[in-house]
């Protein structure tokens, strides 16, 4: 479990960046964060993952380790092979040679990527990149994965492939949180956090998130399935599917 008392951030003597921000994150949850430019969710990020400590308020991790996978993967990208860069965080955490050649090819089928293990990282495209991102984060096994802003650089049928990694990851019950300012991509979570201006503004479902809020004075506009249902007039769950819509109001005529 991780969970954010009343926690606070901000960068020296300027304006907060997080304010008072609450909230519980169980084993095997994957919850997705949005928010306008500036409303605090990667800093939000590097809490979540350890890689900053708040000013103020508490955060309590209870047998949660863990990992992050970034926007730029070439940030993260430190060797010349993709094998040597999934292998390179297992060293760390001195695993035997053993376990560490079991777990490189079980990441490797993971996410696809077996064919391009002496492959070098920054001749791949960018969304394999991301793919051995994901890979060497998987490898140590966290209980925890955040993806901050993860898709952002890629297109359509990369974002798509990152979207059906991570529905298996959190039906293998890893823990997941997802930054994005895709708001298709909210929609594939049970769960939606919503940042303004450093305030959680909301905690909760995805559809009823787009329905209800006021999403324009936080700086974002609702997904393309959410518009479609409402022109279709359509009752019924809402899906990142919009054929389902279709499906739906079809149905209904």
């Amino acid at each position: 479990m991780l969970a954010l008392k009343q926690v606070e951030f901000f960068y020296r003597a300027g304006q907060p960046v997080l304010e008072q921000v609450s909230l519980t994150l169980r084993p095997g949850e994957f919850v997705s964060i949005i928010g306008g430019n500036g409303s605090g969710k990667s800093t939000l990020a590097l809490l979540m993952a350890g890689l900053q400590l708040p000013r103020r308020g508490h955060i309590h991790r209870e047998n949660m380790q863990a990992g992050i996978v970034f926007q730029n993967p070439d940030d993260q990208f430190i060797t010349t092979t993709v094998e040597d860069e999934i292998v390179f965080g297992m060293e760390n955490i001195g695993l035997s040679r053993e376990e560490m050649h079991q777990r490189l090819h079980e990441v490797l089928r993971a996410v696809q990527m077996e064919e391009y293990r002496q492959a070098q990282p920054d001749q791949l495209s960018g969304g394999q990149k991301q793919r051995v991102a994901i890979a060497a984060v998987l490898a140590m096994r966290p209980q925890l994965i955040i993806f901050d802003e993860a898709t952002s650089m890629l297109d359509p049928q990369g974002r798509q492939q990152m979207m059906s990694i991570l529905g298996e990851l959190h039906r293998q019950g890893v823990t997941l949180v997802q930054i994005t300012h895709h708001m298709e991509e909210a929609l594939h979570a049970p769960r939606v956090l919503v940042l303004h201006e450093g305030h959680l503004v909301y905690d909760g479902l995805p559809s009823e998130a787009f329905r209800t809020l006021p999403l324009a004075e936080y700086g974002l506009q609702p997904p393309f399935a959410a518009r479609m249902q409402l022109a279709l007039g359509v009752d019924a769950p809402l899906t990142p599917d919009w054929k389902e819509l279709i499906r739906a109001k079809w149905h209904t005529c």
